[in-house]
C-alpha cells in the first residue's frame, strides 16, 4: 500500500498522484475515460481532479462533460466514498465568477452532474479580484456547514488575495482553504516559488500543482526533430526551443537512466519532493499512459538527484 499524503489541515488522505479530468470528455471518450479511471484506482489512486468549466472549450461541448462522465463512473462503480473528487467553481459557461448566489448554483450544478451529495475539495478555479474574499469565503463556508462540501481551496489566486482570505477565515471562524492548486513543475517555478510557496507554508496549505508535466514537455517525447501529434504540442515546443529546457530533459534523462525509470516519473518524483506539495496533477487520455505516472509513488530521488534537477532547470 502506498503512503497516502494529507491535504493540508484537512482529514482528506490522498494518493501522491491526482489524476486529472481534463480529457475526460474531451480527447478521451466515455469508454477510455472509465477505463482510465478504473486502471488509476486499480493501483491505488483515489484521488480525482476535475472542474465545471471541463471541457467547455472543445467543440460541441457546453461544460461540465468530465463531472458527468467521472458521475456515471463513479455510480457504475460503486465507490464514491473511496474517491477523493475535487472540482473547481468560476469558469463554467453558465456560472461564471465568485459572486456568492454563482457560486451556490455552480455547487449544485457540480453535485446534480457528479451525482454525489457532497464535494470532497471544492476550489476556487480562478480568483474574482472584483468579489470582496468576505462573500467568497462566506459563500462557501454555507456550503461547508451544509455538508455538499468538505474542504474548500483555491487556485491561480495572488499571495495577498490567499493571505487575506486565509485571515478572514481565521478572524472569523470560518471554513479555510487547505490547498492550493497553481502552476508549478521543473520548468514553471518562478511564480510559485517566488512568494506563493511561503504563505502556503506559513498557513499550513498543501500544494496540488497542475500542468505538474509541462503540457507534455516533461514526458520527454518532445524532442529536436520529433513531430508529436496533440493539442498541446505548441506549447511543449516553446520549452523545447529554450536552453534551460535542453537542460532539464538531460538531467531528467541521466536521473531516469539511473532509476531505470521513466522521464515523467522522474519529472513528477521531483515536484512530489518539494516543500508544501502533496500530489501533483497529470492526466492520461489512455491507460498505456498511465503507469509512467503512478510509478512517482514508488520513485524516491536522492538529495543530489533533485538538486541536479533544480539546478538545471534554475
Amino acid at each position: 500500500m502506498f503512503p497516502m499524503a494529507r491535504i493540508g489541515t484537512s482529514d482528506l488522505d490522498v494518493f501522491p498522484l491526482a489524476l486529472g479530468g481534463n480529457v475526460f470528455g474531451w480527447t478521451a471518450d466515455e469508454a477510455q475515460s472509465f477505463a482510465v479511471l478504473d486502471a488509476y484506482t486499480a493501483a491505488g489512486g483515489n484521488f480525482v481532479d476535475t472542474a465545471d468549466s471541463y471541457s467547455a472549450w472543445a467543440p460541441g461541448n457546453s461544460g461540465g462533460e468530465s463531472e458527468t462522465l467521472i458521475g456515471k463512473w463513479l455510480a457504475s462503480r460503486g465507490n464514491r466514498e473511496t474517491v477523493v473528487v475535487a472540482t473547481k467553481v468560476h469558469s463554467h459557461p453558465d456560472f461564471k465568477g465568485l459572486r456568492a448566489g454563482n457560486i451556490r448554483a455552480a455547487a449544485e450544478a457540480s453535485l446534480r452532474r457528479l451525482g454525489t451529495e457532497y464535494i470532497d475539495l471544492y476550489y476556487t478555479h480562478f480568483d474574482d479580484p472584483q468579489v470582496p474574499v468576505e462573500e467568497i469565503i462566506g459563500a462557501l463556508d454555507e456550503l461547508v456547514r451544509e455538508g455538499k462540501v468538505r474542504q474548500i481551496a483555491a487556485s491561480n489566486i495572488s499571495p495577498e488575495r490567499l493571505s487575506e482570505s486565509l485571515l478572514f477565515s481565521q478572524r472569523e471562524g470560518l471554513a479555510s482553504y487547505v490547498a492550493l492548486q497553481q502552476l508549478y513543475n521543473l520548468v514553471e517555478r518562478t511564480e510559485y516559488e517566488a512568494a506563493m510557496a511561503d504563505v502556503v507554508a506559513a498557513h499550513g496549505l498543501s500544494s496540488v500543482p497542475y500542468s505538474a508535466l509541462a503540457s507534455g514537455f516533461l514526458t520527454g517525447k518532445y524532442r529536436a526533430g520529433a513531430v508529436v501529434d496533440s493539442p498541446r504540442a505548441g506549447k511543449a515546443g516553446t520549452y523545447l526551443a529554450t536552453e534551460r529546457g535542453q537542460r532539464v530533459l538531460v538531467a531528467l534523462d541521466e536521473v531516469a537512466r539511473a532509476h531505470d525509470a521513466e522521464v515523467p516519473t522522474v519529472a513528477l518524483a521531483w515536484l512530489a519532493a518539494q516543500p508544501t506539495v502533496a500530489a501533483p496533477i497529470a492526466s492520461a487520455r489512455t491507460v498505456e499512459q498511465l503507469p509512467a505516472l503512478l510509478a512517482v509513488a514508488d520513485l524516491k530521488l536522492t538529495s543530489e538527484e533533485l538538486d541536479r534537477l533544480s539546478v538545471a532547470s534554475a
